[in-house]
């Protein structure tokens, strides 16, 4: 994760400085473990465990796939969702597919869509600071799950009053997940995923909660890449001095979240990806179908000069998703 230092020459008037760029770095603190947060997440990942040991040895096909199935449903609604629809506003949305998307949200539950949205602005807006609610310069495992499981950074509460949500809380699909959020996403988290094997083909109580477990802490842990490993391995092709990064892994397990450096350089495009660049993204082809459907529409994007020339003024050089075969494209349609 480490950075070179850089150097940069400006003009003031007749006044010519020249400014040290260095890497942004994590001031010390002192952590305050949350203990049932602990407690908590030991057992999720333990039992969850346990749940992938019972795939290989007792569990019923049927349960696997319908949790497999649960797994990318629920990635769909923190990705097409919580992100990009609710968090970003790169499009809009119909009311039924906004219900549509509260419901997968839920069966992720990563506390309600309003909480992961005020973070996710956080994040954005004080990137790898300590305002920055899973701030990467503290290491993986810290922007990964670790931010979970200590109280928040003075500078996290501060900054977050002053972040304009009015849109989110003004949103009455988002308010009732909210207020009703113990019941709702308890049951179609944990308990829908649970008795529905039971009662429909026959899978045992042990065997249909443990692979609940699994897949609750599969959803997790590959949304938490996102924040961990995308902000420490891969290019950047358009930004080099940030340290979100394009990283295939990440876009692979994530349904498309892994383009990073470009998503935190242009945040309001949709695709959260760029030059068309979609096979590894679901959620844009998600969003895509939606809008044929018109339920989704308004749809934001980046011209391909903009991100171009963006490329060339700050990027690192690198062209890990293309950009030359779409040039390419670009000139044989020319001729």
């Amino acid at each position: 994760m480490a950075q070179s230092v850089q150097t940069t020459t400006i003009l003031r008037g007749e006044e010519q400085q020249t400014l040290t760029l260095r890497p942004p770095r994590a001031t010390p603190r002192k952590f305050q473990i949350v203990y049932p947060n602990l407690i908590t997440f030991g057992y999720w990942h333990i039992a969850g465990l346990y749940g992938l040991y019972l795939c290989f040895t007792s569990a019923k096909w049927q349960t696997i796939l319908f949790s497999y199935i649960l797994l990318v449903l629920g990635e769909l609604g923190i990705t097409a969702g919580a992100h990009r629809l609710w968090a970003h506003k790169t499009y809009k949305a119909k009311l039924p597919l906004e219900i549509l998307l509260m419901v997968l949200n839920s069966i992720a539950f990563q506390n309600s869509a309003i909480d992961w949205v005020r973070d996710h602005r956080l994040h954005h807006k004080y990137s790898d600071t300590d305002a920055d609610p899973h701030n990467a310069t503290r290491g993986f495992f810290y922007s990964h799950v670790g931010w979970l499981l200590v109280r928040k950074h003075p500078d996290v509460k501060k900054r977050g009053k002053e972040l304009d949500l009015s849109d989110i809380y003004n949103n009455p699909v988002l308010r009732f997940q909210k207020k009703y959020a113990i019941p709702f996403i308890g049951a179609i988290c944990f308990g829908l995923p649970t008795l529905i094997p039971v009662y429909c083909w026959g899978e045992t109580w042990t065997n249909a909660w443990h692979i609940t477990m699994l897949r609750y802490v599969t959803n997790l842990n590959v949304t938490f890449l996102v924040n961990s490993a995308a902000h420490i391995w891969g290019n950047k092709p358009y930004d080099k001095k940030i340290l979100p990064a394009q990283n295939i892994a990440v876009s692979i397990a994530t349904g498309g979240e892994g383009f990073h450096n470009y998503h935190h350089v242009f945040p309001w495009d949709y695709r959260a990806a760029e030059l068309g660049n979609n096979s590894l993204n679901l959620t844009t082809h998600f969003i895509d179908f939606f809008a044929w459907l018109g339920w989704a529409y308004d749809l934001k994007t980046v011209s391909n000069d903009m991100i171009k020339n963006r490329s060339l003024r700050t990027g690192d050089g690198s062209d890990l998703w293309g950009q030359d075969k779409e040039d390419e494209k670009d000139d044989r349609k020319a001729e």
